[in-house]
């Protein structure tokens, strides 16, 4: 039976990283576990988005609307998972994505008014999950970050050459409304929200995050006794 667990966040908020080590604790275990990351940028099935994000189709995420975007990024995960991973998801191992179609909902919903985001989480989980038939996650693991913080990760990444950021992070207030969106959807669809910062509002250690992160990984992989 194919497992499936997502870890995903706003950028900066450490995804990439903690679908990384979450895969290396795994396989030190004795678990077959494989990190998979969408977009691929290095597939032609990215085209469109590519174009989307470097601002060919206008310079601001609002230029596409929601449901022209989320097919770009849709059609490019379909094409991953059937060329390279499902293969591996229908052996068992347990893929660790970083980001999935969780992020094409929080993105995009927040280019819609509040009374049309059920409607949208509803067309946009029916369109993956449904008609493309890609593999609903066991769970969602979503790094809660605030975007003051978010962007100042970012800004560190690039040093500050803002060439090098996407329409998604050169508009904080885009980032913002993402944020809002997705503390909604998690509360809707039963994600997993996971601070990265304490009760004071401090960024934890790497360490702190990948450990409360972990034992996240261990209630739903409960079976394999972690």
């Amino acid at each position: 039976m194919g497992r499936l667990i997502v870890i995903d966040g706003l950028d900066g908020s450490g995804k990439g990283t903690h679908s990384k080590l979450v895969c290396a604790k795994l396989n030190e275990l004795g678990i077959p576990a494989e990190r998979i990351s969408f977009p691929d940028y290095e597939s032609p099935s990215s085209a469109l988005l590519q174009m989307y994000l470097h601002g060919e189709f206008g310079h601001h995420a609002e230029d596409v609307n929601a449901y022209a975007a989320s097919v770009f990024f849709a059609a490019d995960r379909f094409a991953g998972f059937r060329t390279k991973y499902q293969k591996l998801y229908d052996e068992g191992v347990i893929l660790v994505a970083d980001r999935y179609t969780t992020s094409n909902i929080v993105h995009q919903m927040s280019k819609l008014p509040k009374e049309e985001w059920d409607e949208f989480i509803h067309w946009l989980t029916d369109l993956e999950y449904g008609k493309f038939e890609l593999p609903k996650p066991d769970a969602v693991i979503y790094l809660d970050m605030k975007p003051e913080i978010s962007q100042a990760l970012i800004e560190r990444r690039y040093r500050g050459d803002l060439s090098k950021k996407d329409i998604h992070e050169l508009d904080v207030g885009y980032l913002k409304r993402s944020r809002d969106c997705a503390l909604y959807v998690g509360e809707r669809l039963g994600w997993r929200m996971t601070p990265m910062y304490d009760a004071q509002g401090v960024p934890r250690s790497k360490q702190e995050n990948f450990e409360i992160i972990f034992e996240q990984v261990k209630e739903v992989y409960h079976d394999l006794k972690l």
